[in-house]
């Protein structure tokens, strides 16, 4: 099979994205609650990214919609791990 550096950038981006889900369920197992780990976030928004950019060149527009209000989410989520200033 030969893959073009496009579908290459789709299935990085995606690999980063699910390896969201197997790092949280690991945190939480191992502290016995469930717990959203800073990587959550950090994954969650670049392979949103990354999957945005794939999604627009390929011109799915359920995927760029899909893509495009996840970064809202996940973006707030991180500004909101920031300690406040005093």
């Amino acid at each position: 099979m030969h893959w073009n550096g496009w579908q290459l950038l789709g299935i990085s981006a995606q690999i980063i994205f699910g390896s969201r889900f197997l790092v949280q369920w690991l945190v939480s197992e191992r502290r016995g609650q469930s717990v959203i780990p800073p990587y959550f976030w950090y994954a969650s928004l670049v392979g949103s990214i990354a999957l945005l950019v794939y999604s627009i060149h390929i011109k799915d527009p359920v995927f760029i919609l899909g893509q495009s209000f996840g970064l809202v989410v996940y973006t707030r989520n991180l500004m909101l791990r920031r300690p406040a200033r005093p």
